[in-house]
């Protein structure tokens, strides 16, 4: 049972990003990169955000769907004029696609030092659990043994 689908279509938005930077495009792609993993019976993502103010972040649930919205400012105004500009600015987006044994609405969220901690549990149904097993053998007599 998968925890966690990739992007199908976020490949395809970085390539298409690319085109346009080399057709002379300023703006380059924002990546978001992720680390996922299981420790006991919590998910957690953990994504790059760093220069991000907090308050620019928006997440949000839908169905298995959680969609990460942020921007990152830079000092862009009237009275600055860039001389070398190679750090992304601007808004991004990133959806994660999540299996169903992950309850979602128990999703617990923390950014700290320009990475945001997303920490999902394991659906209580989808732990793993032992089970006991019977004996129902019977000798000749119908007694049990």
């Amino acid at each position: 049972m998968s925890m966690m689908r990739s992007d199908p279509f976020r490949e395809a938005d970085r390539l298409v990003q690319q085109l346009i930077n080399a057709q002379g495009g300023t703006e380059r792609a924002l990546a978001v990169p992720i680390d996922a993993y299981r420790r006991g019976d919590t998910f957690v993502v953990e994504v790059d955000l760093p220069g991000v103010e907090p308050d620019s972040i928006d997440l949000t649930v839908e169905k298995n769907v959680v969609t990460l919205r942020a921007e990152r400012r830079g000092p862009w105004g009237q009275q600055i004029e860039p001389l070398v500009r190679e750090r992304p600015h601007g808004s991004f987006s990133r959806q994660l696609f999540m299996g169903d044994n992950l309850d979602l609405d128990a999703l617990a969220a923390d950014y700290n030092a320009g990475v945001l901690r997303l920490s999902i549990p394991v659906h209580a149904a989808a732990k793993a659990r032992r089970i006991s097993v019977s004996n129902t053998e019977t000798n000749r007599d119908g007694q049990g043994s």
